[in-house]
């Protein structure tokens, strides 16, 4: 996959993506395929390195495209939640699933948040957004954010250092000290500098295995052929692909091709406001949550995820054998 513009955006400005081997964009909801093999996935990573700014891709959209997300006619930016600058790993998500708002799930008790399973990377290098890497499932969180289900899965880029030493969720902590609990509290602190609550997690917080991170995949994809097909209320989402044949909503590729040929030019991005530099404490009970990983010595900077996660952009293959 290749960002058509720059991934550099001003307010409101779209990025798409269009893949190399079809000369052609398809929807982020329908394409890459979630299962190419029996053993691989595919994932979308997104946001610059070191971002504060909240990208998603717009699934509300004609052919899903990468936008920052506003406020109130504001741009929004994650808080700097002490230690913490940005995201802390490269973050995206899997096209071709869905958590469904209209099924509650047995491990949570709650419906989903419309949106597919976002990923993170916890490999050392820093992607850039709308790049397409190859990952390990290690893992998932089952995070529950304002009453909704938002699983968090865990994985390893395959060029990572590390890669052939994490297989599972119970390697991340023996390689990446501090790694799985500092995930988990800036999930559950991210939104409190917003004056929101903490996010709370199923199965006390504790990270679930590689073998039930298959099962999460494969049921919210069961949710998104529903969902694509018409089967499912599509809950304001835009379902048009032009590469699924069982798709409900369908473009031609002439018609994908006048979108994009038709997208606004980028213009420089906006200034960040002063909020967006500022560090945030997530207290609770009086007490500031300050937990930094041993294996840092500095702020880390992430790659944000596709819609709701963060983000989304460009594509990642997700391995998930041994």
């Amino acid at each position: 996959m290749t960002a058509l513009n720059s991934p550099s955006t001003g307010m409101g400005s779209p990025v798409y993506v269009r893949s190399l081997a079809l000369h052609l964009r398809s929807s982020r909801l329908s394409s890459p395929p979630v299962v190419f093999t029996t053993s691989k996935v595919r994932a979308f990573i997104s946001v610059d390195a070191d971002p504060v700014s909240t990208s998603k891709i717009a699934t509300g959209e004609r052919l899903n495209p990468i936008k920052q997300d506003t406020k109130k006619g504001k741009l929004r930016y994650v808080a700097n939640v002490f230690p913490h600058h940005g995201y802390i790993w490269n973050y995206g998500a899997l096209p071709q699933t869905w958590e469904n708002p209209h099924s509650t799930d047995e491990s949570t008790g709650c419906k989903g948040d419309n949106d597919p399973i976002d990923v993170c990377e916890l490999g050392t290098k820093v992607c850039r957004r709308g790049e397409v890497i190859q990952v390990k499932v290690l893992g998932v969180l089952a995070m529950i954010d304002e009453g909704e289900t938002d699983w968090k899965l865990l994985a390893i880029n395959t060029d990572d250092p590390l890669a052939d030493k994490l297989n599972d969720v119970s390697d991340v902590e023996k390689h990446l000290p501090g790694y799985l609990q500092a995930t988990v509290e800036w999930f559950r602190l991210y939104k409190v500098p917003d004056g929101k609550p903490e996010n709370q997690f199923a199965f006390s917080g504790a990270a679930k295995d590689r073998e039930f991170a298959h099962g999460v995949i494969s049921e919210t994809a069961a949710h998104w052929r529903e969902l694509v097909s018409g089967k499912a209320d599509a809950h304001g989402l835009d379902t048009h692909a032009v590469t699924v044949d069982s798709a409900q909503m369908k473009l031609t590729v002439a018609e994908a091709e006048a979108l994009l040929a038709a997208a606004p030019s980028l213009h420089p991005p906006a200034a960040l406001d002063g909020a967006s530099g500022q560090w945030g404490w997530g207290v609770t009970g009086g007490s500031p949550h300050c937990t930094r990983p041993p294996r840092w010595t500095a702020p880390v900077v992430s790659v944000g995820g596709w819609v709701g996660g963060g983000g989304g952009g460009g594509g990642a293959e997700v391995w998930t054998g041994p």
